[in-house]
């Protein structure tokens, strides 16, 4: 998306110069007399009891008013950490969900301003700003889904339809072969994995209570598989690498040409290569669910020639020992009523034993999905 991220607001700031800046734009009438840095800890102790950490880098702002009088403001920041704020989108988030919620707390301290800081290191108001938005190119094309589906009305794979798949077995072990960058990303990947709204508690949560073939109890057993498995994954940072993080057929472009467009990478474009060979690999079993024959006159080979590309080329036999909570999102996510809602109470039962099963095995075995059309 073109230029750099710009540094948070804890990035050293010239005490007077960028701080009165903000200030005379805010305040037309006031004038910086004293600029401070805050620790995280506002009083004096020394003891066990001391905060040694906070989520930002506060700078208390002294002015002085036209009229005389003297004012305190304070210029919060958010720091880069591993608590949740390691992405600016994060740290973006913190601030605006203080713009939108201080006001609601009698007593509180009031907002003057909401801003960010400019590439040239300028202020930049955005306290008459509403909801954000994107704009990106148009990829040309049509999204591998609608491949997908044809493939299930016609039960067999055209040399093309191998070639494709094939073709993006070989984008993900290029992709994957960045490793990544961010410290901590890894833990991280695996925490939103589980934990996130977007994650399997949330997509869990987006179930209701009674989708033939998800009932709660359900759902609740394979939720503490995956939360066991989390702690599995952990200390394998050494896996963290560049990934998309959305890799289904609705994010994926075909030209006519058979060239390839992605759009939404997710999640921080970092964590286990295993999500987003889950999420591609998971759809040849999804879309051959509810078409009689399509398993076996075609997903199987794309199955099987996806699994072989990705690990005879990426050398990553190590995927099949983290996979199975990876693809167990992903068939939640498409045994869901609320995304899926023609999905049929046959292949949910069939998606989610699938998950089940991988869940319950020590390793992810790529032949166990013909037990699901068995």
């Amino acid at each position: 998306m073109g230029a750099p991220p710009v540094s948070s607001l804890s990035s050293e700031l010239d005490p007077l110069g960028s701080v009165r800046q903000l200030i005379e734009a805010v305040l037309p009438d006031a004038r910086v007399v004293d600029v401070t840095p805050m620790g995280p800890d506002g009083g004096s102790s020394r003891d066990g009891t001391e905060k040694a950490a906070g989520y930002g880098a506060p700078r208390r702002i002294t002015v002085e008013r036209r009229d005389g009088s003297m004012q305190r403001l304070v210029l919060h920041t958010v720091t880069a950490d591993a608590f949740g704020h390691d992405r600016r989108s994060d740290r973006a988030a913190e601030v605006l969900l203080a713009f939108d919620t201080f006001g609601s707390i009698p007593a509180h301290v009031q907002v003057v301003d909401i801003g960010t800081l400019t590439h040239d290191r300028r202020f930049l108001s955005l306290v008459d700003a509403g909801e954000f938005y994107l704009l990106t190119t148009y990829a040309e094309g049509r999204i591998y889904a609608e491949d997908l589906r044809r493939i299930a009305a016609e039960g067999r794979a055209t040399p093309r339809d191998l070639a494709r798949c094939e073709a993006l077995a070989r984008y993900l072990v290029a992709l994957h072969a960045a490793p990544g960058a961010q410290p901590g990303s890894y833990r991280r990947a695996v925490r939103d994995l589980v934990g996130h709204g977007e994650g399997i508690f949330g997509i869990i949560d987006g179930y209701p209570a009674d989708a033939p073939g998800a009932p709660p109890e359900r759902l609740q057993a394979i939720e503490r598989r995956c939360v066991a498995w989390r702690w599995k994954l952990r200390g394998r940072d050494r896996r963290l690498a560049r990934t998309h993080g959305d890799f289904h057929p609705f994010n994926v472009v075909f030209n006519e040409k058979s060239q390839l467009t992605l759009l939404d990478t997710s999640r921080g474009s970092q964590g286990d290569p295993a999500d987003d060979v889950a999420c591609l690999a998971v759809n040849y079993v999804f879309f051959a669910l509810d078409a009689p024959g399509a398993w076996q006159g075609a997903f199987r080979a794309l199955w099987q020639r996806f699994w072989r590309v990705y690990l005879d080329e990426s050398g990553d036999a190590g995927v099949l020992e983290v996979a199975a909570p990876f693809l167990a999102w992903r068939a939640l996510v498409l045994a869901n009523p609320a995304w899926y809602p023609a999905v049929t109470p046959r292949a949910r039962d069939a998606l989610l034993g699938f998950a089940e099963r991988a869940l319950d095995a020590e390793r992810f075995d790529p032949d166990d999905a013909e037990r699901v059309f068995a």
